[in-house]
């Protein structure tokens, strides 16, 4: 049996195959370069399809991710070589492997074996976030930075407010 585990980050998953909710893009996801956020949300939505197909439709939604997958990596491998980004190589590393599991798990389902698409899905839903938030942070800084001179101002919809230990809310007063 071959193994099609995606590299782990570490990070808690988002779903396993016994949850009922599908991966969902959130405004957590937002790097602040758009180009790329622009992919992460195509990603989460195939995914999260992915993760809430029926048997008949794993077949062409693996394909869409597939050429989806090839496509955003091919993009993010490109903007990292032209621009010498330092951390290059562990993250193209990470793209191959992602796709080498895709193709492997394109054999099995050619094979009848759903279940190690379900499977997939769940993996790339628990690397997601990981990968994001390390990762393509990092490239999204490094292309904000060469493109537009400084970091990326990421404002999201869906933020919580702090709160310090003695109970008091931070968030800013409604005008």
């Amino acid at each position: 049996m071959q193994n099609v585990l995606l590299p782990r980050q570490g990070k808690a998953a988002m779903h396993t195959e016994h949850d009922s909710e599908a991966m969902v893009w959130s405004d957590a996801f937002v790097l602040g370069f758009g180009p790329m956020d622009d992919v992460h949300h195509e990603f989460v939505d195939i995914v999260g399809a992915m993760q809430q197909a029926r048997d008949e439709e794993l077949a062409g939604l693996l394909d869409a991710f597939a050429i989806h997958a090839q496509a955003h990596f091919d993009a993010e491998n490109t903007w990292m070589v032209e621009t010498d980004f330092p951390a290059r190589e562990c993250h193209i590393d990470e793209h191959a492997a992602v796709m080498r599991s895709v193709h492997q798990v394109r054999e099995r389902l050619e094979r009848g074996d759903y279940a190690v698409v379900r499977r997939l899905a769940s993996e790339l839903a628990s690397w997601f976030p990981g990968h994001a938030d390390y990762l393509d942070s990092a490239l999204a800084h490094w292309m904000c930075k060469r493109r537009l001179g400084g970091k990326p101002v990421i404002l999201r919809r869906d933020i919580k407010p702090a709160v310090l230990r003695d109970g008091t809310n931070l968030a800013v007063p409604s005008v």
